[in-house]
């Protein structure tokens, strides 16, 4: 699924409106860091891949921007061990396994 996501600096969260939901992935930045805190999708639209999509999109970004990254959200740990090419985002000093 290719997501239209957009970042919200006001709210400190990436978005995707998808079906008329807002599925988002929230964060804290600091300097060269970001910290993605919170993904969240609508119930109605859970098992369609739009996380995964929704993170893809944010690593995207990240790297765009040279950022570090921080993964404190589960699901976004969860995918960076299931797509480990992202771990290159990753602060040294942090596993995920």
């Amino acid at each position: 699924m290719v997501l239209n996501v957009t970042d919200n600096p006001d709210k400190k969260r990436y978005e995707a409106n998808v079906e008329g939901s807002m599925a988002f992935l929230e964060y804290i930045k600091a300097k060269d860091k970001i910290y993605l805190t919170h993904t969240e999708v609508p119930t109605a639209l859970e098992g369609k891949g739009i996380g995964s999509s929704l993170v893809l999109k944010v690593l995207e970004d990240v790297e765009r921007q040279d950022l570090t990254l921080v993964p404190l959200c589960p699901f976004v740990a969860m995918y960076l061990k299931k797509h480990p090419e992202w771990k290159k985002l990753v602060m040294k000093g942090i596993n995920i396994e």
